[in-house]
């Protein structure tokens, strides 16, 4: 089921400056019993990144009204988010007062092997790497094209997930996730100042570390250091945590860290 603007409809002016520019936020979101998972942390994020691009957001009322009448429709499902800036003139320079286009969507959820999660997953080194932009770091905005580069790499459905490096050879994120390593007496998530997505199970798994004396330090990652970790995990809000069993000709044993972030993630509910 689709809503665009509160009508059934999966059409969209050509004029959109989402799809003109990519000039929008989306947030993918995890519903089970027809209830949507950690959704004021979510609408939170979604405020933070309108707001990071001027882009008024819609209210949080109306928001988890139309994603309830979508999420009627599946039962468990995954309902995406999407606000663009809306239609305007032709050009780059945006409207002075947009009238945005709010876009939900609800579909299946992913059919992942629960081998994923419990002896983890092979993961791709991706030749694409991320450019550097500040101003862009950690939003979740439409200008996926870097991603969709890199995930048309391979095409091994046994590799659900690559790893992605900025220009100088760190450690980013996953096309899809955030990333973790186990290493030095706790966890190391990479910054994110100058690319890459700040997710919402990343903050959550930062948070939960903090909470019980775990360190967890944001720092650049080159990909040597994540080769020589004890652990790697990725996490999103869809398919949870998976343990990273090889990369780049380097294998890992499942490790004990994944499990317990798992946990940690579990006793914090919603």
């Amino acid at each position: 089921m689709i809503l665009i603007n509160g009508a059934a409809t999966d059409s969209v002016p050509a004029t959109d400056r989402g799809l003109a520019y990519g000039d929008g936020v989306f947030r993918t979101i995890l519903v089970q019993g027809a209830r949507a998972r950690r959704w004021r942390h979510h609408y939170r994020k979604l405020a933070s990144d309108c707001s990071a691009l001027a882009i008024p957001c819609p209210a949080e009322t109306l928001l988890a009204e139309e994603l309830a009448a979508t999420a009627r429709e599946h039962g468990d499902c995954v309902v995406k988010i999407i606000i663009t800036r809306g239609s305007g003139r032709r050009g780059y320079a945006p409207p002075h007062s947009p009238a945005v286009t709010r876009i939900v969507i609800a579909g299946p959820r992913p059919d992942y092997p629960r081998d994923f999660e419990d002896s983890g997953v092979k993961m791709h080194l991706c030749a694409t790497r991320l450019a550097s932009q500040p101003r862009l770091a950690g939003i979740k905005h439409l200008n996926r094209l870097e991603n969709v580069l890199a995930r048309s790499e391979w095409h091994d459905d046994s590799v659900p997930e690559g790893l992605m490096l900025d220009q100088d050879g760190n450690a980013v994120s996953g096309t899809m996730t955030n990333l973790f390593v186990v290493d030095r007496g706790g966890l190391t998530t990479p910054d994110l100042s100058r690319c890459g997505v700040a997710g919402l199970t990343r903050e959550r798994v930062m948070d939960a570390a903090t909470t019980r004396g775990v360190a967890c330090r944001v720092e650049r990652i080159p990909l040597a250091r994540l080769l020589e970790a004890d652990e790697v995990f990725l996490v999103n809000s869809v398919i949870g945590v998976w343990p990273v069993k090889e990369c780049f000709g380097r294998t890992w044993e499942p490790g004990p860290s994944a499990a317990r972030v798992r946990k940690w993630l579990d006793e914090a509910g919603d």
